[in-house]
Protein backbone atom coordinates (compact mmCIF):
# COMPACT_ATOMS: atom_id res chain seq x y z
CA UNK A 1 0.00 0.00 0.00
CA UNK A 2 1.47 3.15 -0.85
CA UNK A 3 0.43 6.67 0.40
CA UNK A 4 -3.26 8.58 0.37
CA UNK A 5 -2.54 12.30 -0.52
CA UNK A 6 -3.51 14.51 -3.02
CA UNK A 7 -0.64 16.68 -3.64
CA UNK A 8 -1.36 17.59 -7.21
CA UNK A 9 -3.85 19.04 -9.03
CA UNK A 10 -4.96 15.99 -10.83
CA UNK A 11 -6.87 13.30 -8.62
CA UNK A 12 -5.09 10.91 -7.37
CA UNK A 13 -7.01 7.24 -6.87
CA UNK A 14 -4.79 4.85 -4.75
CA UNK A 15 -4.73 1.24 -3.88
CA UNK A 16 -5.51 1.04 -0.45
CA UNK A 17 -6.80 -2.01 0.14
CA UNK A 18 -5.90 -5.61 -1.61
CA UNK A 19 -9.47 -5.53 -3.22
CA UNK A 20 -10.40 -8.62 -5.29
CA UNK A 21 -10.45 -8.02 -8.69
CA UNK A 22 -13.63 -10.60 -8.81
CA UNK A 23 -15.43 -7.37 -7.19
CA UNK A 24 -14.34 -4.76 -9.33
CA UNK A 25 -14.89 -6.70 -12.45
CA UNK A 26 -19.06 -7.20 -10.99
CA UNK A 27 -18.69 -3.73 -10.59
CA UNK A 28 -17.69 -2.72 -14.39
CA UNK A 29 -20.55 -5.16 -15.60
CA UNK A 30 -22.83 -3.18 -14.14
CA UNK A 31 -20.87 -0.38 -15.72
CA UNK A 32 -21.12 -1.61 -19.36
CA UNK A 33 -24.82 -0.70 -19.92
CA UNK A 34 -24.37 2.67 -19.46
CA UNK A 35 -20.48 3.38 -20.48
CA UNK A 36 -19.50 -0.28 -22.57
CA UNK A 37 -16.09 -0.54 -23.18
CA UNK A 38 -13.15 -1.13 -25.63
CA UNK A 39 -9.57 -1.77 -24.88
CA UNK A 40 -6.86 -0.89 -27.49
CA UNK A 41 -3.39 -2.72 -27.86
CA UNK A 42 -0.87 -1.20 -30.03
CA UNK A 43 1.92 -4.22 -31.05
CA UNK A 44 4.77 -5.19 -32.86
CA UNK A 45 4.52 -8.50 -34.68
CA UNK A 46 7.79 -9.42 -32.37
CA UNK A 47 5.13 -8.98 -29.55
CA UNK A 48 3.72 -12.24 -30.60
CA UNK A 49 7.13 -13.99 -30.15
CA UNK A 50 8.23 -12.20 -26.91
CA UNK A 51 7.73 -13.33 -23.39
CA UNK A 52 5.10 -10.84 -22.24
CA UNK A 53 1.83 -11.18 -24.74
CA UNK A 54 0.60 -14.68 -24.26
CA UNK A 55 0.21 -14.39 -20.53
CA UNK A 56 -1.45 -11.09 -21.36
CA UNK A 57 -4.15 -12.54 -23.98
CA UNK A 58 -4.97 -15.11 -21.18
CA UNK A 59 -5.58 -13.00 -18.65
CA UNK A 60 -7.60 -11.12 -20.97
CA UNK A 61 -9.48 -13.99 -22.14
CA UNK A 62 -11.17 -14.24 -18.60
CA UNK A 63 -12.03 -10.53 -18.58
CA UNK A 64 -16.22 -9.92 -18.72
CA UNK A 65 -16.76 -7.04 -19.38
CA UNK A 66 -14.98 -5.69 -22.34
CA UNK A 67 -17.16 -5.32 -25.59
CA UNK A 68 -14.68 -5.52 -28.05
CA UNK A 69 -10.23 -5.61 -28.35
CA UNK A 70 -8.80 -3.58 -30.73
CA UNK A 71 -4.91 -4.75 -31.86
CA UNK A 72 -2.90 -2.72 -33.78
CA UNK A 73 -0.22 -4.79 -35.31
CA UNK A 74 2.84 -3.17 -36.88
CA UNK A 75 5.63 -4.32 -38.80
CA UNK A 76 3.56 -7.53 -40.33
CA UNK A 77 3.58 -9.47 -43.56
CA UNK A 78 0.61 -11.14 -44.52
CA UNK A 79 1.87 -14.90 -43.28
CA UNK A 80 2.33 -12.85 -39.69
CA UNK A 81 -0.81 -11.36 -40.29
CA UNK A 82 -2.70 -14.72 -40.70
CA UNK A 83 -0.85 -15.93 -37.42
CA UNK A 84 -2.19 -13.01 -35.35
CA UNK A 85 -5.31 -13.35 -36.13
CA UNK A 86 -4.86 -16.93 -35.10
CA UNK A 87 -2.77 -15.99 -31.61
CA UNK A 88 -5.75 -13.55 -30.45
CA UNK A 89 -8.55 -16.20 -31.59
CA UNK A 90 -8.96 -17.46 -28.20
CA UNK A 91 -9.98 -14.02 -26.84
CA UNK A 92 -13.90 -13.93 -26.18
CA UNK A 93 -14.81 -10.71 -26.60
CA UNK A 94 -15.29 -8.67 -30.20
CA UNK A 95 -11.92 -8.29 -31.68
CA UNK A 96 -10.07 -6.93 -34.14
CA UNK A 97 -6.61 -6.81 -35.34
CA UNK A 98 -5.29 -4.04 -37.62
CA UNK A 99 -3.14 -4.87 -40.38
CA UNK A 100 -1.29 -1.37 -40.59
CA UNK A 101 1.13 -2.73 -43.45
CA UNK A 102 -1.84 -4.42 -45.25
CA UNK A 103 -2.94 -2.94 -48.59
CA UNK A 104 -6.15 -1.92 -47.16
CA UNK A 105 -5.30 0.14 -44.61
CA UNK A 106 -2.46 1.31 -46.83
CA UNK A 107 -4.68 2.80 -49.12
CA UNK A 108 -6.47 4.45 -46.78
CA UNK A 109 -3.32 5.90 -45.40
CA UNK A 110 -2.44 6.93 -48.84
CA UNK A 111 -5.53 8.62 -49.34
CA UNK A 112 -5.24 10.97 -45.95
CA UNK A 113 -1.93 11.85 -47.70
CA UNK A 114 -3.08 13.63 -50.35
CA UNK A 115 -5.24 15.08 -48.29
CA UNK A 116 -1.94 15.85 -46.11
CA UNK A 117 -3.69 14.31 -42.83
CA UNK A 118 -1.58 11.09 -42.32
CA UNK A 119 1.08 10.56 -40.08
CA UNK A 120 3.90 10.96 -40.88
CA UNK A 121 5.92 9.01 -38.82
CA UNK A 122 5.44 5.26 -38.20
CA UNK A 123 5.11 4.10 -34.58
CA UNK A 124 3.33 3.59 -31.50
CA UNK A 125 1.87 7.05 -32.43
CA UNK A 126 0.52 6.10 -35.92
CA UNK A 127 -0.53 2.95 -34.38
CA UNK A 128 -2.68 4.06 -31.38
CA UNK A 129 -4.66 6.77 -34.12
CA UNK A 130 -5.46 4.16 -36.33
CA UNK A 131 -7.06 2.02 -33.30
CA UNK A 132 -9.00 5.14 -31.84
CA UNK A 133 -10.17 5.79 -35.53
CA UNK A 134 -11.43 2.36 -35.34
CA UNK A 135 -12.95 2.59 -31.78
CA UNK A 136 -14.84 5.58 -33.35
CA UNK A 137 -15.94 3.88 -36.40
CA UNK A 138 -17.13 0.54 -34.77
CA UNK A 139 -19.46 2.74 -31.97
CA UNK A 140 -19.14 -0.21 -29.98
CA UNK A 141 -18.26 1.36 -26.86
CA UNK A 142 -18.14 4.95 -24.55
CA UNK A 143 -15.21 4.41 -22.66
CA UNK A 144 -11.58 2.88 -24.04
CA UNK A 145 -8.53 1.92 -22.03
CA UNK A 146 -5.06 1.29 -23.84
CA UNK A 147 -2.08 -0.45 -22.55
CA UNK A 148 0.99 -1.40 -23.98
CA UNK A 149 1.59 -5.49 -25.11
CA UNK A 150 5.34 -5.89 -23.16
CA UNK A 151 4.01 -5.82 -19.55
CA UNK A 152 6.08 -8.66 -17.80
CA UNK A 153 4.00 -8.59 -14.54
CA UNK A 154 0.81 -8.09 -16.21
CA UNK A 155 -2.49 -9.09 -14.25
CA UNK A 156 -6.38 -8.69 -15.18
CA UNK A 157 -6.95 -6.37 -12.35
CA UNK A 158 -4.61 -3.82 -14.53
CA UNK A 159 -7.00 -2.99 -16.81
CA UNK A 160 -10.20 -2.96 -14.49
CA UNK A 161 -8.30 -0.58 -12.30
CA UNK A 162 -7.26 1.70 -15.37
CA UNK A 163 -10.68 1.34 -17.16
CA UNK A 164 -12.80 1.77 -13.78
CA UNK A 165 -12.59 5.96 -13.22
CA UNK A 166 -14.29 6.61 -17.21
CA UNK A 167 -16.36 3.31 -17.14
CA UNK A 168 -18.48 4.05 -13.51
CA UNK A 169 -21.22 6.57 -14.53
CA UNK A 170 -21.12 8.52 -11.41
CA UNK A 171 -17.81 9.47 -11.76
CA UNK A 172 -17.34 12.65 -13.89
CA UNK A 173 -13.72 11.92 -15.23
CA UNK A 174 -13.51 12.01 -18.95
CA UNK A 175 -9.45 10.70 -18.34
CA UNK A 176 -7.28 8.64 -16.34
CA UNK A 177 -3.53 7.92 -16.57
CA UNK A 178 -2.05 4.97 -14.68
CA UNK A 179 0.70 4.74 -12.60
CA UNK A 180 2.73 2.49 -10.73
CA UNK A 181 6.35 2.18 -9.11
CA UNK A 182 9.06 0.80 -12.08
CA UNK A 183 10.92 -1.45 -9.91
CA UNK A 184 11.89 -5.03 -11.06
CA UNK A 185 15.05 -7.66 -10.33
CA UNK A 186 15.80 -5.61 -7.10
CA UNK A 187 16.39 -2.53 -9.05
CA UNK A 188 14.42 0.74 -10.14
CA UNK A 189 13.93 1.16 -13.62
CA UNK A 190 11.94 4.22 -15.71
CA UNK A 191 15.05 6.03 -15.80
CA UNK A 192 13.23 8.63 -18.47
CA UNK A 193 10.80 9.67 -15.88
CA UNK A 194 12.73 9.69 -13.05
CA UNK A 195 15.94 11.38 -13.82
CA UNK A 196 15.09 13.31 -17.47
CA UNK A 197 11.23 14.24 -17.28
CA UNK A 198 11.07 15.02 -13.53
CA UNK A 199 14.22 16.98 -13.02
CA UNK A 200 13.51 19.22 -16.56
CA UNK A 201 9.98 20.18 -15.67
CA UNK A 202 11.99 21.35 -12.07
CA UNK A 203 14.16 23.19 -14.33
CA UNK A 204 11.53 24.44 -16.61
CA UNK A 205 9.93 25.62 -13.49
CA UNK A 206 13.13 27.68 -12.16
CA UNK A 207 13.77 29.44 -15.75
CA UNK A 208 10.85 29.84 -16.80
CA UNK A 209 9.02 31.22 -13.92
CA UNK A 210 5.34 29.52 -12.49
CA UNK A 211 3.41 27.77 -15.46
CA UNK A 212 0.37 26.08 -13.99
CA UNK A 213 1.17 23.35 -17.09
CA UNK A 214 4.18 22.40 -15.24
CA UNK A 215 2.41 22.35 -12.11
CA UNK A 216 -0.03 20.08 -13.76
CA UNK A 217 2.80 17.86 -15.64
CA UNK A 218 4.39 17.49 -11.98
CA UNK A 219 0.96 15.61 -10.39
CA UNK A 220 1.44 12.96 -12.26
CA UNK A 221 3.29 10.20 -10.89
CA UNK A 222 4.30 8.47 -13.67
CA UNK A 223 4.12 10.86 -16.74
CA UNK A 224 5.27 8.36 -19.08
CA UNK A 225 3.28 5.02 -18.32
CA UNK A 226 1.91 3.82 -21.33
CA UNK A 227 -1.53 2.86 -19.68
CA UNK A 228 -4.23 5.57 -19.87
CA UNK A 229 -8.27 5.61 -20.12
CA UNK A 230 -10.85 7.88 -22.01
CA UNK A 231 -13.87 8.58 -22.22
CA UNK A 232 -14.58 7.23 -26.32
CA UNK A 233 -15.78 11.49 -26.88
CA UNK A 234 -12.26 12.67 -26.17
CA UNK A 235 -10.86 10.86 -29.25
CA UNK A 236 -12.58 13.08 -31.90
CA UNK A 237 -10.85 16.02 -30.97
CA UNK A 238 -7.50 14.69 -29.53
CA UNK A 239 -3.89 15.22 -31.73
CA UNK A 240 -1.89 12.51 -31.55
CA UNK A 241 2.09 12.70 -31.16
CA UNK A 242 3.78 10.41 -33.34
CA UNK A 243 7.13 10.34 -31.83
CA UNK A 244 8.15 9.14 -28.29
CA UNK A 245 6.50 12.43 -26.91
CA UNK A 246 2.93 10.35 -27.15
CA UNK A 247 2.10 10.26 -23.08
CA UNK A 248 3.80 14.45 -22.76
CA UNK A 249 1.52 14.98 -25.71
CA UNK A 250 -1.70 13.21 -24.42
CA UNK A 251 -1.60 14.81 -21.34
CA UNK A 252 -1.13 18.30 -22.78
CA UNK A 253 -4.10 18.00 -24.64
CA UNK A 254 -6.35 17.02 -21.90
CA UNK A 255 -5.14 19.99 -20.32
CA UNK A 256 -6.15 21.90 -23.00
CA UNK A 257 -9.53 20.01 -23.71
CA UNK A 258 -11.18 19.77 -20.05
CA UNK A 259 -10.85 20.98 -16.53
CA UNK A 260 -8.14 19.47 -14.14
CA UNK A 261 -11.31 17.82 -12.11
CA UNK A 262 -12.23 16.12 -15.03
CA UNK A 263 -8.54 14.45 -15.30
CA UNK A 264 -7.39 11.26 -12.72
CA UNK A 265 -4.42 8.75 -12.26
CA UNK A 266 -4.81 5.80 -10.26
CA UNK A 267 -2.81 3.07 -9.20
CA UNK A 268 -3.21 0.18 -11.55
CA UNK A 269 0.06 -2.11 -9.80
CA UNK A 270 2.11 -3.07 -6.97
CA UNK A 271 4.69 -4.14 -9.52
CA UNK A 272 5.13 -3.33 -13.10
CA UNK A 273 7.61 -4.72 -15.63
CA UNK A 274 8.41 -4.69 -19.42
CA UNK A 275 11.36 -4.24 -22.07
CA UNK A 276 13.80 -1.61 -21.94
CA UNK A 277 15.03 0.48 -24.01
CA UNK A 278 18.96 0.53 -24.42
CA UNK A 279 20.75 4.42 -23.71
CA UNK A 280 22.20 3.85 -26.87
CA UNK A 281 24.31 7.11 -26.16
CA UNK A 282 26.23 6.17 -29.78
CA UNK A 283 22.84 6.99 -31.93
CA UNK A 284 20.94 9.94 -30.99
CA UNK A 285 18.04 8.11 -33.37
CA UNK A 286 17.48 4.98 -31.40
CA UNK A 287 16.67 4.06 -27.68
CA UNK A 288 16.52 6.47 -24.61
CA UNK A 289 18.63 8.59 -26.43
CA UNK A 290 15.86 9.82 -29.13
CA UNK A 291 13.16 9.00 -26.31
CA UNK A 292 14.72 12.16 -24.03
CA UNK A 293 15.26 14.22 -27.40
CA UNK A 294 11.22 13.53 -28.36
CA UNK A 295 9.96 14.02 -24.93
CA UNK A 296 12.25 17.41 -24.10
CA UNK A 297 10.81 19.19 -27.69
CA UNK A 298 7.11 17.66 -26.67
CA UNK A 299 8.04 20.05 -23.67
CA UNK A 300 9.18 23.04 -25.08
CA UNK A 301 6.56 23.21 -27.79
CA UNK A 302 3.80 23.27 -25.44
CA UNK A 303 5.26 25.81 -23.69
CA UNK A 304 5.51 28.07 -26.60
CA UNK A 305 1.96 27.31 -27.14
CA UNK A 306 1.48 28.99 -24.26
CA UNK A 307 3.46 32.18 -24.95
CA UNK A 308 7.19 31.24 -23.71
CA UNK A 309 9.60 32.91 -25.72
CA UNK A 310 13.12 30.03 -26.17
CA UNK A 311 16.76 31.05 -27.09
CA UNK A 312 19.48 29.21 -27.40
CA UNK A 313 20.78 31.37 -24.60
CA UNK A 314 17.65 30.31 -22.40
CA UNK A 315 18.33 26.14 -23.50
CA UNK A 316 22.05 26.69 -22.24
CA UNK A 317 20.19 27.84 -19.14
CA UNK A 318 17.33 25.39 -18.96
CA UNK A 319 20.16 22.34 -19.11
CA UNK A 320 22.69 23.20 -16.56
CA UNK A 321 19.41 23.68 -13.89
CA UNK A 322 18.49 20.04 -15.14
CA UNK A 323 21.57 18.97 -14.70
CA UNK A 324 22.37 20.22 -10.92
CA UNK A 325 18.24 19.19 -10.42
CA UNK A 326 18.99 15.54 -11.99
CA UNK A 327 21.98 14.68 -10.42
CA UNK A 328 20.63 15.86 -6.72
CA UNK A 329 17.77 13.59 -7.90
CA UNK A 330 20.18 10.47 -7.93
CA UNK A 331 21.66 10.77 -4.61
CA UNK A 332 17.61 10.76 -3.23
CA UNK A 333 17.26 7.48 -5.44
CA UNK A 334 19.99 5.80 -4.09
CA UNK A 335 18.90 6.31 -0.33
CA UNK A 336 15.51 5.40 -1.83
CA UNK A 337 17.05 2.30 -2.93
CA UNK A 338 19.51 1.85 -0.34
CA UNK A 339 16.54 1.54 2.49
CA UNK A 340 14.53 -1.02 0.38
CA UNK A 341 17.54 -2.87 -0.14
CA UNK A 342 17.60 -2.77 -3.96
CA UNK A 343 20.90 -2.76 -6.43
CA UNK A 344 21.79 1.31 -7.40
CA UNK A 345 24.29 1.60 -10.24
CA UNK A 346 25.28 5.19 -9.71
CA UNK A 347 27.12 5.22 -12.98
CA UNK A 348 25.04 4.22 -14.92
CA UNK A 349 22.63 6.47 -13.50
CA UNK A 350 24.87 9.75 -14.34
CA UNK A 351 26.00 7.94 -17.40
CA UNK A 352 21.98 8.67 -17.95
CA UNK A 353 21.51 11.97 -16.74
CA UNK A 354 25.01 13.66 -19.20
CA UNK A 355 23.27 12.01 -22.23
CA UNK A 356 19.64 13.66 -21.35
CA UNK A 357 21.43 16.78 -20.47
CA UNK A 358 22.93 16.77 -24.21
CA UNK A 359 19.99 15.94 -25.54
CA UNK A 360 18.15 19.08 -23.84
CA UNK A 361 20.46 21.04 -25.69
CA UNK A 362 19.73 18.84 -29.05
CA UNK A 363 16.45 19.18 -28.84
CA UNK A 364 16.37 23.33 -28.40
CA UNK A 365 17.98 23.37 -31.28
CA UNK A 366 15.84 20.92 -32.99
CA UNK A 367 13.19 23.58 -31.67
CA UNK A 368 14.43 26.90 -33.27
CA UNK A 369 15.64 25.28 -36.07
CA UNK A 370 12.49 24.07 -37.57
CA UNK A 371 9.32 26.99 -36.11
CA UNK A 372 7.19 25.20 -38.65
CA UNK A 373 7.18 21.71 -37.53
CA UNK A 374 3.51 19.84 -36.78
CA UNK A 375 4.54 16.61 -34.62
CA UNK A 376 0.84 16.32 -34.07
CA UNK A 377 -1.42 13.96 -36.20
CA UNK A 378 -4.65 15.59 -37.15
CA UNK A 379 -7.68 14.90 -35.07
CA UNK A 380 -10.23 12.60 -36.50
CA UNK A 381 -12.72 15.50 -36.08
CA UNK A 382 -10.25 16.94 -38.60
CA UNK A 383 -10.33 13.85 -41.10
CA UNK A 384 -13.93 13.42 -40.96
CA UNK A 385 -14.52 17.09 -41.91
CA UNK A 386 -12.30 16.76 -44.76
CA UNK A 387 -13.00 12.71 -45.80
CA UNK A 388 -16.93 12.60 -44.46
CA UNK A 389 -16.96 8.84 -45.33
CA UNK A 390 -13.76 7.78 -43.67
CA UNK A 391 -15.11 6.28 -40.73
CA UNK A 392 -17.36 3.81 -43.14
CA UNK A 393 -13.84 3.55 -44.77
CA UNK A 394 -11.96 2.51 -42.26
CA UNK A 395 -14.05 0.18 -40.93
CA UNK A 396 -14.52 -2.13 -43.93
CA UNK A 397 -11.19 -2.05 -44.29
CA UNK A 398 -10.41 -4.02 -41.43
CA UNK A 399 -13.17 -6.34 -40.65
CA UNK A 400 -12.88 -7.45 -44.41
CA UNK A 401 -8.91 -7.86 -43.70
CA UNK A 402 -10.36 -10.15 -40.59
CA UNK A 403 -12.68 -11.93 -42.81
CA UNK A 404 -10.49 -12.79 -45.32
CA UNK A 405 -7.34 -13.59 -43.60
CA UNK A 406 -9.01 -15.20 -40.44
CA UNK A 407 -9.47 -18.42 -42.63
Amino acid sequence: MGDFYQNGIVTTLHNLCRRPVEELEAELMSFRKARPMSLVLPSLYSELEGPALKHIVSELAKVPYLEQIVIGLDRADETEYRHALEYFSELPQHVRVLWNDGPRLRAIDDQLSEHGLAPTEMGKGRNVWFCFGYVLASGMSKSVALHDCDILTYSRDLVARLIYPVANPNFNYMFCKGYYARVANSKMNGRVSRLLVTPLIRALKKVCGPSDFLDYLDSYRYPLAGEFSFRTDVINDLRIPSDWGLEVGVLSEMKRNYATNRLCQVDIADTYDHKHQELSPEDASRGLSKMSTDISKALFRKLATNGEIFSNEKFRTIKASYYRIALDFIETYQNDATINGLKFDRHSEEQAVELFAQNVVRAGAYFLDNPMDTPFIPSWNRVVSAIPDIMEQLQAAVDEDNQQFAS
